[in-house]
């Protein structure tokens, strides 16, 4: 497996100049903003690269990216697509014809756009787009972003001719040779956090006496995460901690209707966090899910992390996740099933303990690789030059 700097120096040697239009690629997948922004962040490093590349996004209808691609300056087109439904058998009843159809609108987009070559990041889109383009022999790339790949990814990786992964061991998925670790594209304005702390307190208006941990479930929010908070919010506040707590769009209304807007002074309640550089820097702790994107900024940001899993994603890969930094020594592991009994408890003892707090941010910080998109950019640029 090539790391990452090797890669980087191969490419910027080997790779010419394109054609006077540029080159032209198609970047499939979406979902979640941890499938988006990635995306994004290749979209923007190929366009770095050769501002002449033409990019196409193809996502899925009715998910985020339809809004923040669009929102980033990039073109999208949108599948009638959707994975399998596990809590309900009849949701999945016109599964086979939303894939089929699918395939065949992926098929017309790749006649239209006419690409170089294609990646895909994640997300329901990606497997019909980079199927599609296999029957039409179009190059194309894997950015597997998770330490346990998915089935579809396993399937189309025979095919690929490059897999970017994130994490160590990823040959029992892939063939050895067209694996490279790139880590995973990264938003580089959200872990630039150097000198913002005293700017963060500003914000947040928080007390430089206290110590302050980050609770972030991402963009949706996470209901164990924030049914934690509560049953332990009398604990926080007994501590004299102070909170920055993101709920999430999905859980917020609810929330501030139980608590009011101004329940304590030192719990700062917040739907979706603009300045995720700031409350990064804000932190003593971060507590976090284990998606594959979050955990690429928190080993730029250093941060003691503890990590609580969603057990509701495909294969189980955030528990996956989390377990390949715990094994390093770089993150604290709860459980989702024993977060309302455990969690502040764990992160009350980690606030006290400085000995594992320095452990554990040098260790995360030690897993980061901060140029996956630049990287990913030209392996991609150079599979359109060796196709």
């Amino acid at each position: 497996m090539k790391d990452s700097s090797r890669n980087m120096k191969e490419a910027n040697q080997k790779l010419p100049l394109q054609g006077a239009g540029g080159a032209r690629i198609i970047i499939s997948g979406g979902g979640t903003g941890g499938h988006i922004f990635p995306a994004i962040a290749i979209a923007n490093a190929l366009k770095a690269i050769d501002p002449k590349t033409e990019i196409l996004f193809v996502g899925a209808l009715g998910r985020m990216e339809m809004e923040k691609v669009p929102a980033a300056g990039y073109k999208i087109i949108g599948l009638d697509i959707r994975g399998i439904q596990r809590d309900s058998v009849w949701k999945n009843v016109m599964f086979p014809v939303k894939l089929v159809n699918s395939v065949r609108k992926a098929l017309q987009i790749i006649k239209d756009f006419k690409p170089d070559a294609a990646v895909g990041v994640g997300g329901y889109a990606s497997g019909p787009l980079l199927y599609a383009a296999s029957m039409k022999k179009i190059p194309y790339l894997i950015q597997e972003q998770n330490s346990y790949a998915g089935i579809t990814n396993k399937w189309l990786g025979k095919g690929a001719k490059k897999i970017c992964v994130a994490f160590d061991n990823m040959e029992q998925f892939f063939p050895a040779g067209k694996i490279i670790k790139t880590g995973n594209p990264i938003r580089k304005d959200a872990v630039n956090i150097a000198g913002k702390h005293m700017q963060a307190l500003e914000l947040f208006k928080l007390s430089t006496f206290k110590k302050t941990i980050l609770i972030t479930g991402g963009s949706l929010g996470a209901r164990t995460l924030n049914n934690s908070i509560m049953a332990g919010l009398d604990k926080l506040i007994a501590a004299d901690v102070q909170v920055i707590w993101q709920t999430g769009k999905f859980y917020y209304k609810g929330i501030i209707e139980k608590l009011g807007e101004d329940h304590h002074p030192d719990i700062k309640i917040r739907e979706f966090l603009t300045r995720m550089d700031l409350a990064y820097a804000a932190a003593d702790i971060i507590i976090s899910r284990a998606g594959a994107g979050t955990i690429a900024e928190l080993c730029m940001v250093k941060k003691p992390v503890i990590l609580v899993p969603s057990p509701n994603v495909a294969e189980d890969h955030q528990t996956k996740n989390a377990l390949a930094l715990v094994q390093e020594d770089a993150a604290v592991f709860v459980a989702d099933r024993d977060a309302e009994a455990k969690l502040v408890d764990r992160a009350l003892e980690l606030l006290e303990d400085k000995h594992l707090q320095k452990k554990l941010s040098t260790n995360i910080g030690k897993m980061a690789m901060p140029n996956a998109d630049e990287v990913i950019a030209k392996e991609l640029l150079q599979i359109t030059v060796n196709n």
